[in-house]
């Protein structure tokens, strides 16, 4: 009877491995294969009229929640209409936050409060990414994102002594226009950026492929493991994550898919090409890739770029270290305003 029991047990794991193993080829099909975007479409870059409707509403609804005044431009460049939410005093030093993957500006509710108080916030809709912003066009190498980060600072009035903060994929969009434009540039802040320093964790390709796949369960199981510490600080953490899990989801089902540029690895050369002050943070939890190991590289190759392990973070440490976050952006900017 003991290993009857034992083999049942072998079984079920087996079988639980096999289906886990077959979804994950579900889901990695159908996030290598999106559809063709029809960029002439009424309803571009929705998958109906219907789907446009729901998701703005979900967004504007969401937008609410911005804790302080704000205007708000649709800024023409040639890859596309690019939405931008605009708060803080004009006379400030500008501030472009640059959102992660799957993501809008709303990413930035929590933080906005305090850095609208030193600075003119700019919160940007990447334009091939989820909310307000409409693509005319594929984002096919990391030239693209920067020539549109470029005009959309053009058609803002930016001259140069701009500050930029990227998180995830937006730091990584922040860095290849930092190789490309650093004049322009005053300083910059990467926060756990994707690519960039090491190659994402197959632990994280594994989770994020599945959320593809039009199951809430996947999409929560795998922003609540990104948000972790979040998660762990209580029900308002909850809340906060659960906020995203719902915008997540509603993302995957409105938005005809897409395919993202591949986050690319900086070359020991270009990492030490980087000489604009540049401010590195990373979750000591973080998922996406080893957080020590990236430090160690980052100091090795360029030790000029100041880097901060952010303590009971991972890859939300926007969310769960809010204050400390806030206030290094703040002082790090600060030094030379």
């Amino acid at each position: 009877m003991k290993e009857k029991s034992i083999f049942k047990k072998i079984l079920l794991r087996t079988g639980l491995t096999i289906l886990i193993l077959l979804i994950s080829i579900i889901g990695f099909g159908v996030w290598i294969s999106p559809k063709q975007m029809d960029f002439s479409s009424p309803y571009h870059p929705f998958t109906s009229e219907q789907a446009k409707e729901t998701y703005l509403k979900f967004y504007d609804e969401r937008a609410k929640k911005w804790p302080v005044e704000s205007t708000t431009k649709m800024v023409e460049t040639s890859y596309g209409k690019t939405f931008v939410r605009i708060s803080g005093p004009e006379s400030a030093p500008s501030l472009v936050l640059m959102h992660g993957i799957s993501g809008n500006s709303l990413q930035w509710i929590s933080n906005v409060g305090a850095l609208s108080r030193h600075f003119r916030v700019y919160a940007v809709d990447n334009v091939y990414d989820n909310g307000r912003s409409i693509p005319y066009k594929p984002m096919t190498g990391a030239d693209d994102y920067v020539n549109w980060l470029n005009e959309l600072c053009n058609a803002l009035g930016f001259h140069n002594q701009i500050n930029m903060v990227g998180l995830s994929y937006g730091g990584w969009i922040t860095t290849q226009y930092a190789l490309r434009f650093p004049d322009r540039l005053n300083k910059i802040i990467l926060l756990a950026p994707v690519g960039t320093v090491a190659p994402l964790s197959p632990g994280w390709i594994a989770r994020a492929v599945l959320v593809a796949l039009p199951f809430k369960y996947f999409t929560k199981n795998f922003v609540h493991w990104l948000a972790q510490d979040t998660v762990n600080s209580g029900k308002k953490g909850v809340v906060l994550v659960d906020e995203h899990v719902n915008e997540a989801y509603m993302a995957v089902r409105s938005f005809t898919a897409k395919r993202m540029v591949n986050p690319t690895v900086l070359t020991d050369e270009e990492l030490q090409s980087i000489n604009i002050p540049t401010l590195f943070m990373v979750g000591e939890n973080e998922k996406i890739y080893p957080p020590r190991e990236v430090l160690e590289r980052l100091n090795r190759e360029n030790p000029k770029i100041q880097t901060k392990l952010i303590a009971h973070a991972g890859h939300d440490l926007i969310m769960a270290q809010t204050q400390e976050i806030d206030n290094l952006i703040i002082k790090f900017i600060g030094k030379s305003q």
